[in-house]
């Protein structure tokens, strides 16, 4: 598979589940993965045992639907970057966002070495109160 294969693997899946399957298939062992500076997840986890703890579980846990609409990839030599946006209902407060966002990710010989999430914070932070 080329890195936008790759990659596209772990947005288009036909459940969420696929998606997270096609992303430990690929993902490296150390991969690092950074939650933007403002985003309630903020951080830089390493290890894929470390991102579903502090990013993808409390995804799953705290909101109703939240999900990442890719629009569009763009792909040069090892990086690959998804864009699009994000939607969700914060469970707590009922309220709904719609962030735009963008994903940069970085492979080396087929395996996600990371990942580097680029959002409007404010809008998912606004959800929260």
């Amino acid at each position: 598979m080329t890195n936008i294969e790759i990659i596209k693997s772990t947005y288009e899946g036909k459940t969420s589940e696929e998606n997270g399957q096609n992303l430990a298939q690929y993902a490296a062992e150390d991969i690092s993965w950074t939650e933007a500076k403002g985003f309630p997840y903020a951080g830089t986890y390493i290890g894929l045992e470390n991102i579903t703890k502090n990013v993808f579980s409390r995804l799953g846990s705290e909101w109703i639907d939240y999900k990442f609409t890719p629009e569009d990839y763009l792909a040069s030599g090892d990086k690959v970057v998804a864009y699009g946006t994000y939607t969700g209902i914060y469970k707590i407060t009922g309220k709904s966002f719609i962030a735009r966002v963008a994903h940069v990710w970085k492979l080396k010989d087929s395996k996600i070495i990371s990942f580097e999430q680029f959002v409007d914070s404010q809008t998912v932070n606004d959800a929260l109160k």
